[in-house]
């Protein structure tokens, strides 16, 4: 059997026509998420969800020019606001990438990644792309998992719109990729 060819669902740009409006300007926006979240509430958290070695999925292999299912680090977290859900975040990095420019990503712990990457002069942020996730995704349902644990089953959405970049350092990449949880909707604009 012949592997299925690869299409490509990330996009520069939201479809309007499908994105809720509320949600265009969290997709489009290329300062710090971490800022944008914390100008709106009163108390931020990042609660790691994982970190440490895990399995690139295809877009994003493709995005590093690896093999589906490549050795990679990862991190997963929630950006909570006032104590919910807003963001689940998922951090790659390939393991060749570890060492040397992006050694810090060992650290981080509880503390927001954004943060320290528009904070260093010597990190170049590519440009953003948002994609929307439904129930064919392995990342959705972590997300409806994790998200599930904490909230009513009504709250959790039937799809998760997100975005994603590179950020470069000394020409190493890490991506970072944000999936927008239903509270979103819920901060102050």
């Amino acid at each position: 059997m012949l592997p299925r060819p690869y299409r490509e669902t990330w996009q520069s740009s939201p479809p309007r026509a499908t994105v809720p409006p509320a949600l265009i300007p969290w997709l489009t926006d290329p300062s710090s998420l971490t800022a944008r979240i914390r100008r709106r509430c009163v108390r931020f958290g990042v609660q790691v969800l994982y970190q440490g070695a895990g399995r690139a999925m295809r877009d994003e292999a493709v995005l590093f020019g690896l093999r589906a299912g490549a050795r990679v680090w990862v991190r997963e977290v929630l950006l909570i606001a006032d104590g919910v859900p807003v963001v689940f975040a998922r951090s790659l990095l390939p393991r060749r990438h570890v060492r040397g420019a992006w050694n810090l990503f060992h650290g981080f712990g509880a503390h927001p990644l954004g943060a320290a990457l528009f904070a260093d002069p010597a990190i170049e942020r590519a440009p953003l792309a948002c994609t929307r996730l439904d129930a064919r995704d392995a990342r959705y349902h972590r997300a409806h998992s994790v998200l599930s644990a904490r909230t009513p089953p009504t709250a959790v959405a039937r799809e998760l719109w997100g975005r994603r970049s590179l950020f470069l350092r000394h020409g190493r990449a890490l991506m970072v990729s944000e999936f927008f949880l239903p509270a979103i909707f819920e901060l102050p604009r």
